[in-house]
């Protein structure tokens, strides 16, 4: 198994993209050496790569081919047990993502799960638009531990204060995470258009003001 995954890390170095046909283009991951900060980005790479380009390879063979990026730090250790295992018989994986969930339990622990968990905390609003809060607070949220209701605290705490009062004194307040995000990006898009509209309308009603009689 070790010659298969040499011949696969051979084919191309980490991060370089290739192209597909259709002239899509499709970046491997980088290696990953067992940094817990960098779990989360390593998955998402394998997972888009496999998505785009190893969907008729076996689960063995996408499996192989993600062992061939983990590489140096403390994950060798681990990635030499799981060959020794894979090679026994021992442990067998139905799925990429069964084999990406054993990497997240071993090197995400707790301390990403933190990180994000306190990233997600300090989120705000501010004067972005709601659109583009719902997607930084979504990408805090994965590996944040966070859902159900202490979910949507954490939204509502960071949208800004009108237009979770809107909602909140709605006759039909949201119940689940995603009406929150629905709704509020709704308002909030209503509310900038109004806003917009008025502006518009003050600025004829002062070039009428000004103009000469």
């Amino acid at each position: 198994m070790q010659a298969q995954i040499q011949a696969l890390l051979a084919g191309g170095a980490g991060g370089r993209e290739e192209r597909r046909e259709g002239g899509v283009e499709v970046a491997k991951p980088q290696i990953f050496d067992g940094t817990s900060t960098k779990v989360g980005g390593f998955i998402s790479a394998c997972k888009l790569y496999i998505r785009m380009r190893m969907r008729g390879e076996s689960v063995e063979g996408q499996v192989q081919w993600m062992l061939s990026y983990i590489q140096g730090g403390s994950a060798d250790v681990w990635k030499e047990n799981i060959m020794e295992e894979l090679e026994s018989g021992e442990v067998e994986y139905e799925s990429a993502e069964e084999f990406l969930m054993s990497l997240r339990k071993e090197f995400g622990g707790g301390e990403e799960e933190s990180v994000k968990a306190a990233e997600l905390r300090k989120l705000d609003q501010g004067g972005r638009t709601m659109e583009e809060f719902v997607q930084e607070f979504k990408r805090a949220a994965r590996g944040s531990g966070y859902e159900g209701r202490p979910l949507m605290e954490e939204f509502k705490r960071g949208m800004n204060g009108g237009i979770r009062r809107k909602l909140m004194e709605s006759e039909n307040p949201p119940t689940s995470i995603e009406q929150w995000y629905r709704r509020a990006t709704a308002l909030d898009q209503n509310w900038r258009e109004s806003r917009r509209e008025e502006e518009r309308l003050q600025g004829k009603r002062e070039s009428r003001g000004g103009a000469p009689k």
